[in-house]
């Protein structure tokens, strides 16, 4: 089953194009991650999905209603995690829960999902007191506490320590477990590859990738080989290699669509020599990867032919989106 359907998306400032003909679909129960540079059109996608923003042209189903009726119905059903919530700051952790709660005719058990968010020891605290990591922590406990079908969730690791974020990633898989559906927009693009089965990539407002991390990184046919030169060897004194070589850090890496060619030569050289190549690895293509070759690719296909970066005026977000 389809839980949001996107057709021909349009959504149009003046003369500037934020969102150009976009199309997508997202299953229930699939975690989607939408990707894209700053001025890309995620934000505006997104709050139009949600309700805030009216399209210019296109059609959009989510959960079965179209957003821009606000119905309460709808409301009800979805849970969204801004960037930045605005809280009062004088309430506690849990009495800000409660009180979200209360808003839902849905609801999920207050203190479960306090400590689901690690959380439970702040549960007292006022939310002047919670550290940057623990605001967003409590961001994550608001969009869940109302049991949503769809949960919005705008950057929701923004701010965590490393060991934060892996326990927001297990909360995320969680709710792909519990049947949910999520659509995630992250500028931690190792989050999307982990966490998302199917990823969309938007540059100046228009599609230019959708699939599963795996069959995006597949489209980078190219492989990285990384090395550091033995004492007294030099880059001169390398073999010709099949790709570009490039200093990083200490070493080098070598981009090559030939990584075994690659290999072999590079081996060959240093055992001919009775040498040894330190911190010698091979490795895939990331989403990373694929997806700052076609951020390059589109900004110098714009640039070519004049097109100017489509960006909604800042002026119009609604608070909380940046």
């Amino acid at each position: 089953m389809v839980a949001v359907t996107v057709e021909g998306l349009r959504k149009t400032y003046g003369d500037v194009v934020a969102v150009d003909d976009l199309s997508f679909a997202i299953e229930h129960g699939e975690v989607f991650a939408l990707l894209g540079p700053n001025g890309a059109g995620k934000t505006t996608t997104v709050e139009i999905l949600e309700g805030h923003r009216r399209r210019t042209a296109g059609r959009v189903a989510v959960l079965g209603h179209d957003p821009q009726a606000r119905s309460r119905d709808l409301r009800e059903r979805i849970g969204i995690v801004l960037q930045d919530a605005g809280f009062d700051e004088d309430f506690t952790v849990a009495e800000l829960v409660r009180l979200h709660r209360s808003l839902y005719p849905r609801r999920l058990g207050a203190a479960a999902v306090i400590e689901q968010v690690g959380l439970a020891e702040k549960a007292d605290a006022r939310v002047k007191t919670l550290s940057g990591g623990q605001r967003r922590r409590l961001d994550l406990a608001l969009g869940l506490v109302g049991d949503p079908d769809l949960l919005f969730l705008d950057e929701p690791t923004t701010g965590f320590d490393p060991s934060a974020r892996r326990r927001a990633w297990v909360l995320v898989e969680g709710l792909r477990a519990m049947g949910k559906t999520a659509l995630l927009t992250t500028h931690y693009l190792d989050e999307a590859e982990h966490l998302a089965d199917r990823v969309a990539v938007l540059v100046h407002g228009r599609l230019v990738a959708l699939g599963t991390p795996a069959e995006l990184a597949a489209r980078h046919r190219s492989a990285v080989v990384s090395f550091r030169l033995p004492d007294g060897a030099e880059a001169a004194d390398l073999p010709t290699l099949d790709g570009t070589l490039t200093p990083e850090g200490a070493g080098w890496q070598l981009q090559t669509a030939q990584p075994t060619t690659v290999l072999h030569a590079l081996t060959g050289w240093a055992l001919a020599r009775d040498l040894e190549l330190p911190a010698l690895t091979v490795r895939r293509p990331t989403l990373e990867d694929v997806y700052l070759a076609l951020i390059g690719d589109e900004a110098a296909a714009e640039e070519a032919v004049g097109v100017p970066v489509a960006s909604s005026p800042a002026s119009s977000a609604p608070r909380g989106r940046r």
